[in-house]
């Protein structure tokens, strides 16, 4: 089963890493993340990116992450 994840990234230059991303919500159809999107770009600051908005599929039951990892200092 996939479920639809809304995302909104902007470009943030007094962040660190210059994005603020946020994870807007989970839903269960692509019409329901979409319905989500007309929502929120009334939302203040929303309203001001409104091209920020991103819809993505996600499988459930399923490993995302399949290998081991390594953390890299510098």
């Amino acid at each position: 089963m996939e479920v639809y994840l809304l995302w909104h990234t902007h470009i943030d230059e007094r962040l660190d890493g210059g994005e603020d991303v946020k994870l807007i919500g989970v839903y269960s159809s692509i019409d329901e993340a979409n319905s989500a999107m007309e929502r929120k770009r009334t939302f203040e600051g929303f309203k001001d990116h409104k091209d920020g908005f991103d819809v993505s599929t996600y499988t459930l039951d399923r490993d995302s992450w399949t290998e081991g990892f390594v953390t890299q200092f510098s």
